[in-house]
């Protein structure tokens, strides 16, 4: 256990950013999830817009990197543009 009192504020910090990345990282991949599934055209275009600009929050926060985001958002742009 820490002993010093910046020590101990580090850690309920750094608990608290942790949290905050992984909650808003799974619901990055819940949105891609739901882009990917889904097979109506009109649908898929709404549910890209919202997946697009959580990629761009993500990526603009650094919990994840830029060209990660760029990536993901281009498969989500080929796998929409596809369907029928």
């Amino acid at each position: 256990m820490a002993n010093h009192k910046s020590a101990i504020k580090r850690i309920r910090a750094n608990s608290k950013k942790r949290d905050l990345n992984r909650y808003q990282h799974k619901t990055a991949r819940t949105i891609i999830k739901n882009v990917r599934n889904t097979q109506n055209k009109s649908e898929a275009e709404t549910l890209l817009k919202s997946a697009f600009a959580g990629l761009d929050k993500l990526a603009k926060k650094n919990i994840i990197h830029k060209n990660k985001a760029g990536n993901l958002k281009s498969s989500l742009q080929k796998h929409v543009n596809a369907l029928g």
